[in-house]
Parts: C-alpha cells; structure tokens; sequence
C-alpha cells in the first residue's frame, strides 16, 4: 500500500496525515488537542483500559456534525521500547483502515493520524475515524441470534472472511470484538473490521495459516463445522483441516485460561510493561 495516502497534517509537536475530505482548517483545529477531548463531558467512552477510545461529535465545513471515534495509544514499557524501532500504533492503524479502504473492505474511515515523538521514543499518538450508527460487535449475535438466523450470519461472515483473506488482509486479532456487524435496508449483514492497527498486508496467506486467524472468533461449537464448510466454499471439510483448526482453537482457549488465572494482563499493567 502507498503510505502517501492521505494529507500531511503538522499539529505542532504532532505530525501525521488526513483524509482529504476532512483536510480544511477549521476540523483541524477542533482535533487538535485530542488529549482534553477524551477527557470533555460531552465525550462518550467506548473503552478505558490499556488505550483511551471515545466518540466525540465534530463540526464539519459545509455545516452538520460528524460523530467521530478518537483511539489514544498509551506508549510505555515494552511498547515505548518497540517505538524506537517500529512505527506507531496509530500508523499501523491508518495503514490498515487505508489498505481495508483502497480494498473496498468495509470498515469505519479513517479520518486521520497523528504521532508525537521524543529524540529517540515515542510520546503519544492517536487515531480517528468515523463512527458507524446502528452497530454492534458480532459476539452479541453469536449468542443471541435462533439457529437459522445464526446459519444465516456464519455463511455470510465466512464469505467476508474468505474475501479478506484472498485479497491479501490478516487481522493478527479476528476476534468478536474487532468484527463490527449492521444491516442495512435490505437486511443484508454488513461487516466492519476494527482494530486495524493489527491488520498486515500478505501477497498470499496460506490455508493453514488462514484457518488458524479463524480461531479466536467465538462461534459456537454445533456450528463450527458449518462455519468451516462456507469458509473453505466446499460441502464437507478433510479432516486433517478439521483437526487443525480444533487443536490451535483448544491451545488459544487454553492459553487464554492461563492469562485469566495468573492474571497476566493485569500483572503487565501494574509493572507498566504493556
């Protein structure tokens, strides 16, 4: 992908790029302190925790209001190490919303990012993009949707997957929480990824490596098979491919029982190493 996409945008000691439909003078100066605009009453907290997300509402030029989500990357330990070397989340994020956007994969726009750094690390940096209404994460539905309807979203979502996966996208993340999902009129499911922070960009992403980004999405487990068969476009699944994707789904579900009982996560937090 051309990193060029976009605007450059100098928000002294911040720098980064835009997209062009919001690259006029009067949207930049009201995203130029995103820091106090987390912390303003009228800001809608969508995630506090090891990064700061909020929708804040925004004048546009020709008149109206655009809802816009705001992600604040908090950089220290390991990740204020990585920065000397690696560019910023926030970066990767404009990078993957960009890539999913020239792909015409949907996902919300991204609107801009930008990045403050020291002589050698990096201070702060964040990413915006438009909000999408009406939506919610798909782990919801997994629970909450009859068999048939169920039936339904997999093979819909199979097919999205599968057409990520050709065009070359890997979400290092494809968990419920970074599939956003909608309607639209014609009741059509609409899917949105998120988190594209963790999106790469492959020439070829091999079937086995594809089968495993599969495992961390929360599909019940009568259906997996079925989520399996849309996925790979064929009525039944060899078994060598169905033993694959259920060993690295127990090893993930394994591995996340462990974080949960010797409390890694917040271990990491409490040392300010993540």
């Amino acid at each position: 992908m051309r990193n060029e996409i976009g605007k450059p945008l100098f928000l002294p000691p911040f720098k980064g790029r835009i997209h062009p439909s919001y690259n006029y003078p009067s949207f930049i100066r009201e995203i130029s302190d995103c820091h106090s605009l987390l912390r303003k009453p009228s800001c809608k907290i969508l995630l506090e925790g090891r990064n700061r997300v909020g929708a804040v509402v925004l004048p546009l030029a020709e008149g109206g209001t655009k809802d816009i989500v705001i992600k604040e990357f908090h950089t220290r330990g390991l990740d204020k190490l990585k920065s000397l070397l690696l560019p910023s989340k926030a970066f990767k994020a404009w990078r993957g919303g960009m890539a999913l956007v020239e792909r015409k994969i949907e996902t919300p726009l991204p609107v801009a990012y930008f990045e403050r750094r020291g002589p050698l690390f990096l201070d702060q940096s964040f990413f915006l993009s438009e909000m999408v209404k009406d939506i919610e994460e798909i782990r919801f539905l997994f629970i909450k949707l009859p068999p048939e309807e169920l039936r339904e979203l997999l093979k819909a979502l199979a097919l999205y997957l599968s057409h990520c996966h050709r065009e070359g996208i890997l979400h290092r993340d494809l968990s419920d929480g970074n599939i956003l999902i909608k309607r639209d009129k014609a009741g059509k499911f609409l899917f949105y990824l998120i988190d594209t922070n963790r999106i790469r960009i492959k020439r070829r992403i091999g079937l086995l490596w594809r089968l495993k980004c599969l495992i961390r999405l929360g599909v019940p487990s009568q259906f997996q098979q079925f989520f399996l068969e849309q996925y790979l476009g064929s009525p039944h699944v060899n078994r060598f491919l169905w033993l694959w994707y259920k060993i690295n789904k127990k090893k993930y579900s394994w591995f996340v029982e462990i974080k949960k009982a010797l409390r890694i996560k917040q271990l990491a937090q409490r040392l300010k190493i993540q």
